[in-house]
């Protein structure tokens, strides 16, 4: 399993948030391209792009995501706010490796469905979950879909991943929240990227031991609560 730094773009700066709530910013960075490539020096293989602009119908930041594309040397997965085709196949086509889908795909499944069939493993729905339920809109909205339904719907479509952030331990560097993850992951028809909570190598070491493909991280990593570049196996668990 790999670990994967979060950039996440407010205000067309970098920041983190706890819980997804706008004013709770715990990191402000200037420079999102800067900060992408610091992630990249320190040996980072994958970067986690996030347009919360864009999640909350501010305007995007698909200028600076193209030119970390462009200029980093890493795959990316993008996501935050896309809710047409056109913006899918805009990043694709920008390079991008993945692009991450929430809202729009559990509002209206057909249109993830046909995002999975017409972009096969560049597809990653978002599921991000409050207690029992998928929230979507930015975390501000219980979505009418249950979490079983969901995964009925995509048994077998050709996501990339399925991105499950737990909302109710993200950005509190307090560790994850083992019992839900090993739940979710064990249940999703689909290969799993953790988000939320993970604080140490331990955190990192249950998703991996779960079967998670990856585990985003995000504020923990910017207050050097967690280093997986000193690890034995850097950026690996």
């Amino acid at each position: 399993m790999i670990i994967i730094p979060a950039v996440d773009v407010l205000d067309h700066k970098v920041v983190q948030l706890v819980g997804g709530v706008q004013g709770t910013q715990q990191i402000i960075l200037p420079d999102p391209l800067d900060v992408a490539n610091s992630w990249v020096k320190k040996g980072a293989t994958y970067l986690h792009l996030v347009d919360l602009d864009g999640a909350f119908g501010k305007s995007d930041n698909i200028p600076v995501f193209k030119q970390i594309i462009k200029e980093c040397s890493v795959p990316v997965e993008i996501g935050g706010g896309i809710r047409s085709e056109e913006t899918v196949k805009e990043l694709i086509d920008a390079g991008a490796d993945r692009i991450i889908v929430g809202t729009k795909a559990v509002k209206e499944p057909d249109w993830l469905i046909s995002m999975a069939r017409k972009y096969p493993n560049k597809i990653v729905l978002g599921m991000d979950t409050k207690g029992n339920n998928i929230t979507i809109k930015g975390w501000q909205e219980s979505a009418d879909l249950t979490i079983d339904t969901m995964f009925n719907i995509i048994k077998d479509l050709p996501l990339a991943a399925v991105l499950n952030t737990n909302v109710d331990v993200e950005g509190q560097t307090k560790g994850i929240d083992a019992k839900q993850a090993k739940d979710f992951i064990s249940k999703c028809p689909c290969d799993v990227i953790a988000s939320g909570g993970v604080t140490s190598e331990e955190d990192a070491q249950i998703l991996s031991n779960a079967g998670a493909i990856g585990a985003v991280v995000g504020l923990a990593i910017y207050t050097d609560k967690i280093r997986p570049w000193d690890w034995k196996t850097p950026w690996k668990a």
